[in-house]
């Protein structure tokens, strides 16, 4: 199993100046303390607390951890089908993957959140039109990637020449990771297009197996390799040396997330409140070590 870190917040002790050193640091020891991935929010503002708490715009600040990283994937979690035309994303995440050597991941959704397309001017269409969207998105990162200039002729995009050049170094394209659970048009989408999915690590134990099992059938209804997928999970991990509070120890993380592992997930992705204090990682990594030795169920070791 792999163990991948989500930064979705950026309001830290002193104030906007320190952001960029800060975050640079986090980038940094994530690497170093071989987590697998390095992941930020895709939104225009905070939606975590105050709408108006620090937020960085995504790709901004992922080719800004890619200068000084080596190793750790970068993604976002996720983009909206709604936020960029979709030949500007496919050039963005090529830049990305070119500059960073083919670390880049595609990390997209159909989109939700109404307000921040209302306070920055972005059209926020029905449910319907914005699942179309994400799909004609996934059609069109295939074909961009695949170096098929072709006009690409959907409902709601037309490229005249989708050129794109550099090609991304990732081959046969940077990895797709599609957000959500939804049961009929998300993963339903994630096993004709996707590479990866990320689920969420809810209260009810049950939901995540069920979306699970729901994929897999997605995925026999296709003609995919239900094991080609690669699986996330997305949690909070609060984590010390001593466990005190409401805190656990990496003993107690590595055990909690092993459980993921039996249930077939391949990598568990955390928020971690504590992410930006001195001497976190070395309890991360520790966490992170423990997991390489689990093997999902149902893979062989690699």
């Amino acid at each position: 199993m792999e163990l991948g870190l989500q930064v979705p917040k950026f309001t830290w002790d002193g104030g906007p100046a320190q952001i960029g050193k800060t975050f640079g640091r986090i980038a940094r020891e994530a690497d170093q303390a071989g987590l697998s991935s390095f992941w930020v929010m895709d939104h225009f503002l905070q939606i975590f607390g105050a709408p108006e708490l620090d937020m960085l715009e995504g790709y901004t600040a992922l080719g800004f951890a890619a200068a000084l990283t080596e190793k750790i994937r970068l993604g976002t979690l996720v983009t909206g089908a709604t936020y960029r035309h979709p030949g500007l994303l496919i050039k963005t995440v090529t830049t990305l993957d070119v500059l960073s050597g083919g670390r880049a991941w595609l990390g997209i959704g159909a989109g939700f959140h109404e307000a921040e397309h209302r306070n920055y001017g972005v059209p926020f269409p029905s449910t319907s039109e914005r699942f179309e969207r994400l799909e004609e998105i996934l059609q069109l990162a295939h074909q961009m990637w695949k170096g098929d200039e072709t006009p690409f002729e959907g409902k709601h995009f037309h490229l005249e020449r989708p050129l794109n050049s550099p090609q991304s170094l990732s081959r046969p394209h940077p990895q797709i990771l599609i957000g959500g659970g939804g049961e009929k048009k998300t993963l339903r989408l994630l096993a004709q297009y996707g590479d990866a999915c990320n689920l969420f690590d809810g209260a009810d134990k049950n939901v995540l197996p069920h979306k699970l099992e729901v994929l897999k059938g997605h995925c026999a209804d296709v003609g995919r390799d239900y094991a080609e997928i690669h699986k996330t999970v997305l949690t909070n991990l609060f984590i010390t040396r001593d466990g005190a509070g409401d805190s656990i120890t990496p003993e107690q993380a590595a055990e909690r997330f092993a459980a993921f592992g039996a249930l077939g997930v391949d990598e568990v992705i955390v928020n971690s409140r504590v992410v930006s204090e001195p001497g976190v990682f070395d309890l991360i990594a520790q966490v992170a070590e423990a997991l390489r030795a689990i093997v999902p169920d149902g893979r062989s070791p690699q």
